[in-house]
């Protein structure tokens, strides 16, 4: 996911510097990047016209991102790049429990909640980030600094010494 453009030259590059990943950048498959306690997934496995999937394609979408929690055991803290992921990972919790998340917390950068991910499971801490989308990087809406201060707190309230 994001191999060889912009948006994962800032992802890989922050999530390096919170030893979160092997190496700054990744370019291809073969290159030897591997993440540490970390997991990238998308809420659409699809590239929709203008990268606006419709509410149709995210619901079409949504069991494949249900079927990666349901494995994904060690869960501590989810990113969600951008309002679309802000809303598929509150999707993923409702579906858990109908009567989680309400009201529904509103997305903002370094916006965080406390969701439930897995029946029984304890809570996990759902942060939000602006998309490192070109879009957003090039008009500034956010920055390296944005990024990396996302990336610090995952790391953070992720740390077992939080007592999680």
């Amino acid at each position: 996911m994001f191999t060889g453009d912009d948006s994962g030259n800032w992802l890989y590059a922050a999530l390096h510097r919170e030893g979160l990943a092997t190496q700054p950048e990744s370019v291809s498959r073969e290159d030897g990047l591997a993440l540490r306690g970390a997991f990238i997934t998308a809420t659409c496995r699809c590239a929709p016209p203008d990268n606006k999937p419709t509410p149709a394609e995210r619901r079409a979408c949504s069991e494949y991102l249900d079927r990666e929690v349901e494995v994904l055991t060690s869960v501590r803290v989810v990113v969600a790049l951008g309002k679309i992921a802000w809303d598929a990972v509150l999707d993923r919790a409702r579906r858990v429990d109908p009567r989680a998340v309400r009201p529904r917390p509103a997305f903002s950068h370094l916006a965080e909640a406390s969701i439930v991910l897995r029946a029984g499971a304890p809570p996990v801490t759902l942060i939000g980030s602006y998309h490192p989308s070109r879009q957003n990087t090039n008009t500034g809406v956010l920055t390296r600094p944005m990024l990396q201060a996302v990336m610090r707190t995952a790391r953070e309230r992720a740390s077992p010494r939080r007592g999680r």
